[in-house]
């Protein structure tokens, strides 16, 4: 799933709660081990949301991403980058 999201204006009606909560029965329908999901760290409401689920905050990961021309510049520069033992 990309993202979650409750409109500003429907916010504090338990809207958020539902949609996880449902997100939360079809993980554990799949067998599913964890819900894990990422915040902007200056979005105080959400993680407090958040807090109050009982979820911690993994502070020891750092995401990374590739966007647009950054995916195409990598894949077609050909530069290699090699992964336990193999060339990828």
């Amino acid at each position: 799933m990309e993202d979650l999201y409750v409109k500003p204006h429907l916010r504090g009606k338990e809207i958020g709660l539902a949609l996880l909560k449902q997100v939360a029965r079809i993980a554990t329908e799949r067998g599913c081990g964890r819900l894990q999901w990422g915040v902007l760290d200056w979005n105080k409401p959400a993680i407090q949301f958040y807090r109050k689920l009982g979820a911690m905050p993994m502070n020891e990961w750092t995401k990374y991403r590739l966007t647009g021309e950054a995916i195409k510049s990598w894949l077609f520069r050909g530069v290699n980058v090699r992964v336990r033992g193999r060339v990828n």
